[in-house]
């Protein structure tokens, strides 16, 4: 005998909430738009390799925003013939994509860090107007951290969280570009290579964490200790044993739980029904499963 999982109590709030998210992802967009414009153009006329590092790093902040505006939409679809486990891995493909475009940012920021040591090449010295309008762009990054964490708090959105720590990451590839800038305005400019290349270990550093995050979703690791779903369980009534436990998280974090129980094989239908119950409640209350399934075989 089974339960099967019942749908999520905020089910039909859904669509609020994508919509939500990406109306988030869409302010947030036309911020990371407008500093990378800022950064090319100032990392193009003054050919500082550290600030059009900077620019490559928030030009994936915009892809980010992109792909989180198309992807939390499929995402937030409610699950079908075709995906009766729900969408939320397409999410977590689109994040393994960008990994592809952070390795080209890598590869190219350490060769031309390279070739500009090689042959002691050195940018152009920067304007006053072009490094406050670098500068004010670390601002810019910080006041997006702030407010994609305020609202990833508010919307319990694991992507925005996630695009927030991200984020972070720019302000101090931005504080980078901007020391070059000042160093070679002092004749330092020998030292705009290195902090590329620190840049571009900065972003390795990302795409390793993208990674990191997105392979146990694509192949089911265990989200939660079984020890932990054995303990809140067995002080469940009705409760003999609980003989299995299997869990998963989707790309937002979300774990889905499913467990096997024992229960007194004088137990009705109805009691056994009710003590499922119970347990799917214990998991949804304390463990935040969306989805749960409890199988019931006599103890």
């Amino acid at each position: 005998m089974s339960s099967p999982a019942h749908a999520p109590p905020d089910s039909g709030a859904r669509p609020a909430r994508a919509s939500a998210v990406r109306n988030t992802l869409l302010v947030i967009l036309v911020l990371n738009l407008l500093v990378v414009v800022v950064k090319i153009i100032v990392g193009m006329r003054t050919h500082a390799l550290s600030v059009l590092g900077a620019a490559l790093e928030s030009g994936l902040d915009v892809l980010n925003n992109v792909l989180g505006i198309v992807l939390v939409g499929i995402a937030s679809r409610a699950p079908d013939e075709e995906h009766p486990y729900g969408h939320q891995k397409f999410e977590t493909l689109g994040a393994l994509a960008i990994v592809g475009f952070l390795s080209i940012t890598c590869f190219e920021l350490l060769r031309e860090g390279v070739r500009f040591v090689l042959v002691g090449d050195t940018p152009r010295t920067a304007t006053i107007p072009e490094l406050a309008l670098v500068a004010s762009t670390m601002i810019v990054n910080v006041l997006v951290v702030w407010y994609e964490r305020r609202r990833g708090r508010r919307l319990q959105s694991a992507f925005l969280l996630a695009d927030a720590e991200h984020t972070r990451s720019d302000v101090y590839v931005t504080c980078a570009a901007v020391v070059s800038l000042f160093l070679t305005r002092h004749g330092l400019g020998l030292v705009d290579p290195f902090l590329a290349m620190a840049v571009a270990l900065v972003i390795a550093r990302n795409g390793f964490e993208i990674v990191r995050r997105s392979v146990p979703v694509l192949v089911d690791e265990r989200a939660i200790d079984a020890r932990e779903i054995h303990q809140l369980l067995s002080a469940v009534p009705g409760v003999l044993d609980v003989r299995s436990v299997r869990s998963r998280a989707m790309a937002s974090g979300v774990p889905l739980i499913e467990v096997t129980i024992g229960v007194d094989r004088a137990t009705s239908v109805d009691s056994a029904h009710r003590v499922a119950d119970a347990v799917e409640a214990r998991l949804r209350t304390e463990l935040g499963a969306s989805s749960v399934t409890v199988h019931i075989e006599p103890a």
